[in-house]
């Protein structure tokens, strides 16, 4: 997350509950999780606007997480990614469930076009 501070995108676009994306001339990054069978991952809710993030440098690009058992083996767990340009405030809620053997953990993926 920290490598995204400073960076300046273009486009940051939502694919529907799975995936945020954002992109650059020249690099993107990819906020999503991988589905096993036994897990449920995706996202819950997006506070503020993604265009904040479109056009002025990345000051803070945070996760924080969190969990709860719910029952027999069974696990809820959030992440909240923060951030923040000069424009404003955004932050991605994800919310994960599995029977406690898989992550729910969300992945940065870096690519350099």
């Amino acid at each position: 997350m920290k490598s995204m501070i400073g960076k300046v995108f273009n486009n940051v676009v939502r694919i529907g509950d799975e995936e945020i994306i954002f992109s650059n001339d020249t690099e993107s990054y990819k906020l999503y999780h991988a589905q096993d069978c036994c897990e449920s991952v995706y996202i819950e809710s997006v506070v503020g606007d993604l265009s904040d993030l479109v056009g002025a440098p990345i000051l803070m690009a945070e996760e924080s997480s969190g969990y709860n058992e719910t029952g027999y083996d069974d696990v809820n767990e959030w992440t909240f990614y923060k951030f923040a340009t000069i424009k404003g405030y955004v932050d991605v809620r994800w919310e994960g469930s599995s029977n406690g053997y898989y992550s729910t953990s969300v992945d940065l993926d870096h690519e350099v076009k």
